[in-house]
């Protein structure tokens, strides 16, 4: 059985008619013209916008174009492709990067879903391979026990709403930082780098896997500043900072990933 949305103020499905997604309580959402649909009321938002800005999204869009990350987006799409889901939600979808190498190598219904509408518009606009909603993924928009798989690349887990969405022995995969991803950089910012380690299974999943990958590359300043935008620490670097990167020039930095796997009990 497809997945489909379902209405995030009443919960009953949300059925299409002409660009329309409407519940049997009548709650209605229209399709953007980029092709994504907002599912997220207003009540329910913290913020006027809650999300990733549109600074942070043309940063993270223009360092992901330049291919670094492409090791573990097709790692990725792989391991869902080897699963032969019939559905995928990637929660947190950002600008779609993944999502839609995810849906390329798979015949699944491949869902993107994150709280930054910029964001989700840029993934809308350009990738028709799958679907895009702007949500909270602590609330996703979809009924219980309906995904094959659920993906998670360096977004916050909610455990409960991960147990619910999964159906039983559903897999969630999750990328989230190895032990000395970009250590160069936060060498800027912190005396004492410590390692990342590994995560542990959210409650009612239990492990099944975990790769390490791990790659070096070169990067031009402007690459390094990118890269430092569309990570949680770039609030922590001050003008010296900034400073020293631009004295510095090219350098290379440590690019590294855990992909994990986790099976719902």
């Amino acid at each position: 059985m497809s997945l489909h949305y379902h209405c995030p103020l009443c919960k009953l499905e949300l059925t299409l008619t002409d660009k329309t997604y409407r519940c049997d309580n009548n709650h209605s959402f229209d399709i953007a013209k980029e092709g994504y649909v907002n599912l997220l009321p207003v009540q329910n938002k913290k913020s006027k916008q809650p999300g990733d800005n549109l600074e942070m999204v043309q940063a993270r869009r223009a360092f992901l174009s330049a291919g670094h990350y492409l090791f573990l987006q097709r790692a990725l799409a792989e391991l869902v492709a080897s699963l032969a889901p019939s559905s995928v939600i990637d929660l947190g979808c950002g600008e779609g990067f993944y999502t839609q190498a995810i849906a390329a190598q798979s015949s699944a219904d491949v869902y993107g879903v994150d709280i930054s509408k910029p964001a989700v518009k840029y993934a809308a606009k350009r990738y028709e391979n799958a679907h895009f909603s702007v949500a909270s993924i602590s609330q996703a928009p979809f009924a219980d026990a309906k995904a094959d798989v659920l993906v998670s690349v360096f977004a916050p887990l909610f455990a409960q709403e991960l147990a619910r969405l999964a159906k039983p022995q559903a897999s969630l995969i999750v990328a989230s930082p190895g032990p000395w991803h970009l250590k160069e950089l936060k060498a800027f910012i912190y005396a004492d780098v410590k390692p990342h380690t590994e995560i542990e299974p959210p409650a009612g999943f239990s492990k099944e896997s975990t790769t390490l990958l791990e790659q070096q590359v070169l990067l031009s300043v402007d690459e390094i500043k990118h890269l430092i935008m569309m990570t949680p620490f770039a609030w922590k670097f001050r003008p010296e900072h900034w400073q020293q990167i631009e004295q510095q020039g090219p350098q290379k930095v440590t690019l590294s990933f855990y992909v994990s796997q986790f099976i719902r009990d």
